[in-house]
């Protein structure tokens, strides 16, 4: 067995029945989302909701959720015994992004993928660390930041740093 956290950072409050739907039908079983208002984008709706299923159901919420053109979304899946976990972003102007993590939610990038990007990048300090950002998904954590900080309403507490 896995879990993980689906966070819609961003729906249309008329698509969100439909992510609830897809979720289920993923999950397989019905889910009810607490969705509550986005304050970064006016009339848009923000829910996180955790899961346990089997080994894979990360990425098969992903999929599922995958195609509707206004919805922000990230979904984790922890890592486990033997296994690495995942972490998928997607955003309407990127599309999605995938990584596997670690047991402590850290994204992992292959050895090949660094390889790749040394090689791309040549001596060329800069474009190396264009290609690191892109092998670590920077764009979309970049787009999605804003999404991520919890509004007034939303029972997430923040501590403030002290010192």
């Amino acid at each position: 067995m896995s879990r993980g956290v689906v966070y819609v950072h961003s729906a249309p409050r008329a698509l969100c029945p439909h992510v609830e739907w897809a979720a289920g039908r993923a999950l397989g079983r019905a889910v009810n989302f607490d969705w509550r208002p986005q304050p970064v984008l006016p009339g848009a709706q923000r829910t996180e909701y955790y899961w346990e299923g089997p080994r894979g159901t990360g990425a098969a919420l992903a999929s599922a959720l995958r195609g509707w053109e206004h919805l922000r979304y990230e979904v984790t899946e922890d890592a486990g015994l033997g296994t690495d976990g995942g972490r998928w972003m997607h955003t309407p102007d990127l599309g999605i992004f995938y990584a596997q993590t670690d047991t402590a939610g850290n994204m992992v990038v292959p050895e090949d993928r660094i390889r790749a990007a040394m090689e791309t990048a040549g001596s060329d300090a800069f474009e190396l660390h264009r290609e690191l950002r892109l092998a670590l998904g920077q764009a979309w954590d970049d787009e999605l930041e804003p999404f991520r900080y919890a509004g007034e309403d939303s029972p997430v507490i923040w501590l403030h740093k002290v010192g």
